[in-house]
């Protein structure tokens, strides 16, 4: 019989596929088996694993619970100590706060003794800087009526100037009546009297500029000016009346070209000028009868502007030869200093030219301009 029934479901199986079930069936149940005790093992590995994981979890609670208590704990001791440290900082800090209430109260007492001895010091510097404040209002005002005096006394003196002045130009006007005084042209500040000399038909025969001084030394500065002031009016004489005379002067002399006199011989000085003005003027008036070329040249040699060119032009010589003077001297001084300074050099030299020729013998030569020449040389040049 090729077939048999299947005890499970009833169907004819062939005997070939039935011993396949069969084997099959016990393949099955062998790899069922296997995989039962696969299956426990692999359950016994979980359970194991799971005990070990849940007694871990749970001694990992224990031992957290254990050290959050020890924390807490710690916390607490912590919290105390921190809590007696407040007390103490707490007590520390009223006790600083009481020190520094005495403190302040001690600066305060010391504050407001230094604010009363400030004070004490302030009225005193206040008294002292008033005591300072009028002696300097009191030096001012001596300052002041120093040179209020001082202002009063130098118009006085003008004053007085212009005083002499107009006496002495009275005087003048007094004693010389046929002479013209004009007034000082714009430009000359020096003069205070111009006085035109005429004769007793009214022709003039030349002029007078006077200045007057009122100090107390004499100036030499003051003859150049009024020379000068003299020209400009083309004045024959110039005469300088002053309160102190030059050396060696008494009562009048002629000065660099300048009359200087007191106030006491200005009439006397001027009797003579005008007389010898007056006599120039006659000798001109005489040479008249000359040929007129000749009488043109004359009269300008003989006018006081060509004797006043002679004599700027001289005054510009005396003054180039004194630059000239000056300058020589100066280029002597620089000559001098040059020569000895050439000298210096040339002596130094010689003497280091000897010290090295001492060191390296005959065998460094001298320049002929160090050589000493020979007797024989020096006859034989002098007999040449």
């Amino acid at each position: 019989m090729d077939h048999v029934l299947c005890p499970h479901c009833g169907k004819k199986v062939e005997i070939s596929e039935a011993i396949k079930h069969q084997v099959e069936s016990a393949i099955l149940a062998a790899e069922k088996e296997k995989h039962r005790e696969e299956i426990e093992k692999i359950k016994k590995e979980i359970e194991e694993k799971t005990t070990k994981k849940i007694k871990e979890d749970l001694d990992f609670k224990l031992k957290d619970s254990s050290n959050e208590l020890e924390e807490k704990n710690k916390r607490n001791k912590e919290l105390q100590e921190k809590l007696l440290e407040l007390n103490k900082t707490l007590r520390e800090t009223k006790e600083s706060s009481e020190r520094k209430d005495l403190e302040n109260q001690k600066k305060i007492n010391e504050e407001m003794e230094k604010i009363k001895e400030e004070m004490s010091k302030t009225l005193s510097e206040k008294a002292r800087l008033k005591e300072l404040e009028l002696e300097k209002k009191l030096s001012d005002t001596q300052k002041a009526l120093e040179n209020a005096q001082r202002k009063s006394q130098q118009g006085s003196q003008q004053l007085q100037g212009e005083v002499v002045e107009l006496d002495l130009e009275k005087q003048l006007k007094s004693a010389f009546t046929f002479d013209e005084f004009l007034p000082i042209p714009k430009g000359i500040e020096g003069a205070d009297i111009w006085q035109k000399v005429k004769n007793n038909y009214g022709q003039s025969a030349g002029s007078i500029v006077w200045e007057i001084k009122r100090t107390k030394a004499f100036s030499k500065g003051w003859l150049p000016k009024l020379r000068e002031d003299a020209r400009k009016i083309n004045a024959s004489e110039c005469i300088l009346i002053t309160d102190v005379m030059p050396e060696d002067v008494k009562h009048y002399a002629r000065v660099s070209g300048v009359w200087v006199a007191s106030f006491e011989d200005a009439l006397v000085l001027a009797t003579a000028l005008r007389y010898t003005l007056m006599q120039v003027a006659i000798a001109k008036s005489a040479a008249s009868h000359e040929d007129e070329k000749l009488q043109e040249i004359y009269d300008y040699i003989t006018s006081e502007a060509f004797r006043h060119k002679i004599e700027a032009h001289f005054e510009s010589v005396k003054y180039l030869k004194e630059d000239l003077e000056g300058e020589r001297r100066s280029m002597e001084r620089i000559w001098k200093k040059r020569e000895v300074q050439i000298q210096r050099l040339d002596r130094s030299m010689s003497q280091m030219f000897g010290e090295i020729q001492g060191i390296t013998g005959d065998t460094l030569l001298p320049p002929k301009a160090l050589e000493i020449e020979s007797g024989e040389e020096i006859e034989q040049e002098e007999l040449l």
